[in-house]
Formats: structure tokens, C-alpha cells, sequence
């Protein structure tokens, strides 16, 4: 009796070990695997802008940390719609955008105009590599006790990441526009660098794009207005990618002041 009764126990177990294998199997479906997919894309496309910079290729090391941006909003809205949301997804998603927002677009501006400065460059350039970290690191804890943006708070702690790299490269977008001295000095970068620094690491409400809500009257506007976005992108890519930038630094002391009425909401 009691051999029969170890056998069942042992059989109970196996059955549990091969249950519990078979869900993890099931957790490892292609669908789930798309987000993380779509993060190791942008990973090696903030690799590659560090190579192009490296070879002096400027307009290929800025389209690569664009590239970069757009698998970033592509894999969020993905494992959104997908359900496969997960803590290995969030922190995969902190080291790319720390390689494609941070290291990435230091190491271009310190190829571009930074090493004029010799090491007082380099130290720069790790300054803001240093601020792009710490700003994911204090998302990432917000994001584990909720208190990111959300519907009824839309606005990140800080400037993100990606809206600093874009501020980070706006002398180079401008270089690519005009020929003059001007924008290439590296006291313009240094400044830049510094202000972006700061507004990572700061508690500045910004605004969030994931939570901006959208009237369903006003959809049929906005998918033209898209449209004529994506037209232009293509006609003047540098133009239009650098009055979306200013467009964007503008909107940041609106957001600043529309914050308050936040303030007390839970």
C-alpha cells in the first residue's frame, strides 16, 4: 500500500513538472516574442548610427537613431496590443534605449564637434550617457509602482530619452540644412548637452504622445494631417524632422503649466 501510494505521489509530480513546462512553452509563442523582437531591432539600429559615426557618415548615424525611435514606439504599441507586457520586455527595452538614446548619439556628437574639445568633450559626452541611464533607471522603478504617465496623468518625470537624443543631434539637423560655421561650434553642443542632461534627470512633467487622447471626430483630421506629415518627411526629410523638434521644445512649458491641474488628482 504504501509503494502504491509513493508511485501516485511521484507520478503527481511528474504530471506537475510536465504541466508547468508545457505552460512555459505556451509562454513562449511567437506573438509574445514580437515586442522583444522589435526592442533587439532598435538595439542594432543605435549600434549602427554608432558605426556611421565612427566612419563620419552623418546623415546615415541620424537616420539610424530615427530608425531606432520608430521600433521603440513599435514594440510598446505591440506588446500592448498583443498582451505581452513583461518585466523581462520592460528591462530589455531600458538597455536598447540606453545604447540607441544614449551612448549613441553622444559618441555622433563627440565625432561631429565635441572632440574639438579633447577630453573636456569625451567628459561631456559620458555626462549625458550617464543622464540617459539614470533617467531609465528612475522610469523603470515609476513604472513598477505605476506612477508613470497614465490616462489620467499624461506626462512622463523628465524628458524622455528619445526627445533628448533628438535634441542632442538638432546642430547636426540644422548642419544638414545650411552651410554655415555656426551650428558646428562645440560650445552649441555642450549647452545643448548640459540643458538635456538636466531636463532628464529633473522632475519637469513632458508631454507624453502614448496617452495624448484623441476625439473621434477629430480622427479623420488627424489621419490627414499624418498624411501630409509623411509627404513632407520624405520631400524635406531634415526640414520637417527639425520644426517636429521645435514644435516639440515649444510644447514643454505648455506642458509644464497644464501639469498643475494634475497636481492633486490621484
Amino acid at each position: 500500500m504504501e509503494e502504491d501510494g509513493t508511485r501516485k505521489t511521484r507520478r503527481a509530480r511528474a504530471r506537475a513538472i510536465v504541466a508547468a513546462r508545457l505552460e512555459k512553452l505556451e509562454d513562449l509563442s511567437i506573438a509574445k516574442l514580437v515586442p522583444s523582437f522589435l526592442t533587439l531591432l532598435g538595439l542594432c539600429s543605435g549600434v549602427t548610427a554608432i558605426r556611421f559615426a565612427v566612419d563620419k557618415q552623418w546623415p546615415g548615424a541620424v537616420d539610424f537613431v530615427i530608425l531606432a525611435m520608430i521600433f521603440d514606439m513599435l514594440d510598446g504599441r505591440a506588446a500592448r496590443i498583443l498582451g505581452a507586457d513583461s518585466r523581462f520586455g520592460a528591462q530589455l527595452d531600458s538597455l536598447a534605449d540606453l545604447v540607441s538614446f544614449g551612448v549613441a548619439p553622444a559618441i555622433i556628437m563627440y565625432s561631429w564637434t565635441l572632440n574639438k574639445l579633447g577630453d573636456n568633450g569625451w567628459i561631456a559626452a559620458l555626462i549625458f550617457c550617464a543622464a540617459s541611464a539614470v533617467r531609465l533607471a528612475r522610469f523603470n522603478v515609476q513604472a513598477a509602482r505605476d506612477e508613470g504617465a497614465t490616462n489620467v496623468r499624461p506626462y512622463f518625470t523628465g524628458l524622455p530619452t528619445p526627445a533628448a537624443a533628438c535634441m542632442m543631434l538638432l546642430p547636426l539637423l540644422v548642419s544638414f540644412q545650411w552651410d554655415g560655421t555656426l551650428e558646428d561650434h562645440p560650445g552649441i553642443s555642450v549647452a545643448i548637452l548640459i540643458v538635456t542632461s538636466i531636463m532628464m534627470v529633473s522632475t519637469l512633467p513632458t508631454p507624453s504622445i502614448k496617452y495624448m487622447k484623441l476625439q473621434r471626430r477629430h480622427r479623420v483630421l488627424a489621419a490627414l494631417a499624418f498624411a501630409i506629415l509623411a509627404t513632407l518627411l520624405i520631400v524635406w526629410t531634415w526640414t520637417t524632422l527639425t520644426g517636429i523638434l521645435l514644435i516639440y521644445i515649444v510644447s514643454i512649458p505648455f506642458a509644464i503649466f497644464d501639469a498643475r491641474r494634475y497636481k492633486h488628482l490621484p
